[in-house]
């Protein structure tokens, strides 16, 4: 019985560690919920409007312009994930940033209106601008960029309004190239 003590403790300890890591290893996965999120998702707007844009494929008039000189082409966009990555990539639903912009909504008589302002200007979004009808529908989104250091400093609006276009304006200053110049329209058809 000597060997019964050890054993026992050992016997409990294992199967407490096993316990333990079988409940993590079968805890379901948290994902936050638009119901968690303190300010607008875009992320999850635009994942499901690119849904519906796959199903609808539309065809669009999209015009590229650098420095002034444009060209124009009629075609159907094949990822519209991809194509609107700017828009989603200035989500601000970062844990770190849950204190980090003011909000700022009015109604009238039309729908809403609502600011996403940030606090800080070390912040890469600046401003988004959502209106939605009485219906609670999106009819506008603008985004306003900014990113400012020694090397270069960049500005780009970002605005969608569905079904009628999307417009990417972004100027870029680098201390040894100069000044680029980007918009991007695209219009529904």
């Amino acid at each position: 019985m000597y060997w019964y003590k050890p054993l026992r403790k050992y016997i409990l300890v294992t199967g407490g560690l096993l316990l333990l890591g079988f409940g993590f290893a079968c805890k379901p996965e948290i994902k936050e919920t638009g119901a968690a999120l303190k300010y607008f998702d875009l992320k999850e707007f635009f994942k499901a409007d690119s849904a519906r844009l796959a199903k609808l494929n539309p065809t669009i008039t999209k015009t590229v312009s650098h420095n002034g000189d444009s060209q124009t082409k009629k075609l159907k966009i094949a990822n519209w994930g991809q194509e609107f990555n700017l828009f989603t990539s200035s989500d601000i639903n970062k844990p770190a940033w849950k204190d980090s912009y003011d909000v700022d909504s009015k109604a009238n008589f039309h729908g809403f209106h609502t600011f996403f302002r940030a606090k800080s200007p070390e912040l890469k979004t600046r401003e988004i601008e959502i209106i939605e009808d009485r219906n609670g529908k999106i009819s506008k989104i603008r985004i306003t960029n900014y990113v400012h250091n020694i090397l270069y400093h960049t500005d780009e609006t970002l605005t969608y309004i569905p079904g009628e276009y999307y417009l990417i304006v972004k100027n870029q200053e680098i201390k040894v190239m100069g000044h680029n110049g980007y918009v991007i329209k695209g219009v529904f058809n």
